[in-house]
Formats: structure tokens, C-alpha cells, sequence
């Protein structure tokens, strides 16, 4: 059964801008993206929205409803009330386009900056991984890079400056990955200290609580990359090994 729905569409662009009302058909399972589309085609025809698949898996349509990151194809109206007020706003941790378009770029920047994965020197058929080895990696390649993790990260949600000297959870998780990988033969344990920032990571499971692929990303990729980190540069015996070895 359908009804009318209150909304509150952020609209502006890099200049500025602000939250206009608008009164909206639902009609029975519905997402929040169906209503954006209707306000396309009924009131506002100049909307800006980026989405692809509307099925959850080409991560374009990230936004911010009632204040939480989310996909608007996968935010569905029942889960609201009828006389609820839904708010949706773009992503607050990167720069606006227009509307609900963000310029998502900064994301890119970091997946350039990461060293990509070194095979050992072997034929092609010879390579051999146990299935605890691939599935571990399967989890991270879940990933469709929707950056809802990136944006509600307090790091460089909170911390414009912060952008520099941190790769965000999305990126701190592809590194963990190729870590991980026993096929891999780079060390990646300096960088991801030094240069992706780590360590600015507190482990609040902020980036684990919106991804909506479900990727534990705070207990099986941040706390186990923390760990190896910290093996590597206070282990005792690890910093003895790598004085005698450098010799």
C-alpha cells in the first residue's frame, strides 16, 4: 500500500548549499533510491545521484541517510515509518560535486600508493595455496569499493589534515590482503605503519558497522595488520634477528 513520504534532499554544490523538502509517493518495497529516481522525474529533473547496478554490488549510490552511511538501493522504505522525516545528504568526508555527488578521488590516490602484488618466481601451473589461504582472501575481495567505510572513519571524517598521512580501512584492508597472501613475496608491514598511516587507526569497528558486503574489516584485516606491525618493529627477538642479519 502506497503513501506520501517526507524527505529532506540535501541540494547545493561546492559553493554551498542546503536541506530542501519534499512529499514523495512510496509504493510498497521500495528503496530509497526508487524515491530519489521519482523526484527526478516528477519535481527535481537536475537531482544529481550517482548509481549504477541498484543491486548492492557496483558500490555507486553511497550516501547518507538519517545521518548513517549508506546504499541507497540497498535502504529500503519499510524499514522507516510513514510519518518519518528521511533526510539524505552525500557522503560528509569527501569533497561535493553536486547534490548527492561526491568526488570521490582521494580513494584512487591511495589505491595508486600501494605496492602491488609480487609473485614468486615460479611457472605458471606451479602455484599452490592452501583453502584457509583463499578464503581468508576472499573475504577482502568482497569489497565494491562503495567507500562507506572511507567515509564514516572518523580519521578523515573528522580531520580534513589527516588525508595525507592515512590510507582509510578500504586501503589498509588491501594491504592486509596482500600480506596475508603466502604467494606474495613484497613486505608491506613499514609502509602500512610510515606512510598508510596505521597507526592513527583506533579500532573502533566504525568502517566494520557500515559495510554492507559484511567484511570483518576491523577484526580479520586492521587488528591482525596492527599485530604483524607490531611483531616486526618491537618484537625483541624479531628487532635481534634483523640487527644480525643486517650484518
Amino acid at each position: 500500500m502506497g503513501y506520501d513520504a517526507r524527505f529532506r534532499v540535501w541540494r547545493g554544490d561546492i559553493d554551498g548549499g542546503g536541506l530542501q523538502d519534499y512529499t514523495v509517493a512510496v509504493n510498497e518495497g521500495e528503496v530509497v533510491l526508487d524515491i530519489i529516481h521519482r523526484l527526478q522525474a516528477t519535481q527535481t529533473p537536475d537531482l544529481a545521484v550517482r548509481w549504477n547496478c541498484k543491486a548492492g554490488k557496483c558500490g555507486s549510490c553511497s550516501a547518507e541517510v538519517n545521518g548513517r552511511p549508506r546504499l541507497l538501493c540497498m535502504t529500503r522504505m519499510s524499514t522507516f515509518t510513514p510519518d518519518e522525516v528521511i533526510s539524505v545528504t552525500p557522503m560528509r568526508s569527501f569533497p561535493i560535486i553536486k547534490d548527492l555527488v561526491t568526488d570521490v578521488s582521494f580513494n584512487y590516490e591511495k589505491a595508486r600508493e600501494i605496492p602491488a602484488f609480487a609473485p614468486p618466481n615460479l611457472a605458471p601451473g606451479e602455484y599452490r595455496m592452501k583453502q584457509v589461504d583463499v578464503e581468508r582472501s576472499q573475504e577482502f575481495r568482497k569489497c565494491i569499493e562503495c567507500f562507506l567505510c572511507q567515509n564514516t572513519c572518523h580519521v578523515v571524517r573528522d580531520h580534513e589534515e589527516n588525508k595525507q598521512s592515512f590510507a582509510g580501512p578500504r586501503y589498509l584492508m588491501r594491504i592486509t590482503e596482500l600480506e596475508m597472501h603466502p604467494l606474495d613475496t613484497g613486505d608491506r608491514t613499514e609502509m602500512a605503519q610510515e606512510e598508510a598511516g596505521l597507526g592513527y587507526c583506533n579500532i573502533t569497528k566504525c568502517c566494520t558497522d557500515v559495510c554492507p558486503e559484511n567484511i570483518k574489516i576491523t577484526d580479520n584485516a586492521l587488528i591482525p595488520l596492527k599485530e604483524r606491525v607490531v611483531d616486526r618493529k618491537y618484537d625483541p627477538i624479531v628487532w635481534l634477528g634483523n640487527k644480525l642479519f643486517r650484518r
